[in-house]
């Protein structure tokens, strides 16, 4: 009880000084700046688990479909060895994408137009960087853990009020497959924001890596499963692979953009060895890329593809990209 007392008290301050960062912003006493191209932002409300990598994706692709030349701008957690698990997860799907990494995402906005010829940026986890103006705000909400149910950091998991929705384009509640509840959150959302477009859109697994192949997710359907998964909502990840049938004996939770280090990987090695034979071992497409094994304790070591899809408002999001492309409707 005295611990969450002292979490509700932390958590005032905390609000108040987003509360008046956003002020200084909507009043115009801290600069944002514009560039020559449109802006579209893929951020959320909380710290991380609402699944953008798959939205930055599908976006990214819209418009190079649309022969725009698109460019992603992230902050790049976890990027101070090198490219973290996002921008990786994004250039082995999206070859032709360039994705720049960094701090200041306005001093990587001039450089994506400048030297790599940027028609359009992609804002990864954006919602909250304020400096760089965007022409479309995507704000994804996970419906298994939404922020109708959150409290303000460090309390709960959100960056800033459930109010700033206000400022949203269009929201996105992510994981509705895996969610009860979903047509009211909708609702709630739609009664208190009725001018922000409230769509449902959930992770599809698309295909089943190991290596260079790709296979169908049907192989995990009565499979005997032990997954592992260093995300910021693990158990999202799990009840995926128990959605497509796979059983799951055994499930191993890292922190969020975990670096897998020497020891975590001969740790692994150990416990995939004392896995029943025929289990197969699964890991996520971002944990892969910092991998880069075939095999685990002697057990091929397979990937899953995760996909946006959407369950409602497909058609009017498409509306709204290819506004903001200038490519008509």
């Amino acid at each position: 009880m005295f611990a969450r007392l002292g979490l509700r008290i932390a958590s005032g301050p905390y609000a108040l000084a987003v509360r008046a960062r956003n002020a200084m912003f909507d009043r115009g006493w801290k600069t944002i700046h514009r560039v020559g191209v449109p802006v579209v932002s893929v951020g959320n409300l909380s710290l991380g688990g609402t699944g953008k990598t798959p939205c930055v994706e599908y976006v990214a692709r819209f418009y190079r479909e649309l022969g725009v030349q698109v460019v992603i701008l992230s902050r790049g957690y976890g990027s101070e060895a090198g490219r973290n698990d996002e921008a990786m997860v994004l250039e082995e799907n999206l070859a032709d994408v360039p994705h720049l990494q960094g701090a200041d995402r306005a001093a990587l906005a001039a450089t994506a137009i400048e030297e790599l010829e940027a028609e359009l940026l992609v804002l990864d986890d954006g919602f909250q960087h304020r400096r760089l103006h965007r022409d479309l705000d995507l704000v994804l909400i996970d419906a298994t853990w939404p922020a109708t149910r959150d409290w303000i950091f460090p309390r709960g998991t959100l960056r800033e009020p459930l109010s700033s929705l206000k400022r949203a384009s269009v929201v996105m509640l992510t994981r509705c497959d895996q969610a009860s509840g979903v047509d009211e959150l909708q609702a709630a959302l739609t009664a208190r924001f009725p001018a922000v477009p409230v769509v449902l859109t959930e992770h599809r697994p698309v295909g089943l890596l190991r290596g260079d192949a790709e296979e169908s997710v049907d192989r995990l359907r009565g499979q005997r499963v032990a997954g592992f998964c260093g995300l910021g909502n693990p158990a999202g990840f799990r009840r995926t692979l128990e959605g497509l049938g796979a059983s799951v004996v055994d499930f191993r939770a890292y922190p969020d953009h975990h670096p897998y280090s020497g020891a975590d990987v001969s740790e692994l090695n150990a416990w995939a060895e004392r896995l029943t034979d025929g289990t197969l071992v699964l890991t996520t497409q971002k944990d892969m890329v910092k991998i880069r094994l075939a095999d685990l304790g002697g057990k091929p070591l397979f990937a899953l593809k995760i996909g946006l899809g959407f369950r409602s408002g497909e058609e009017d999001f498409a509306r709204r990209l290819r506004a903001v492309s200038g490519a008509g409707f």
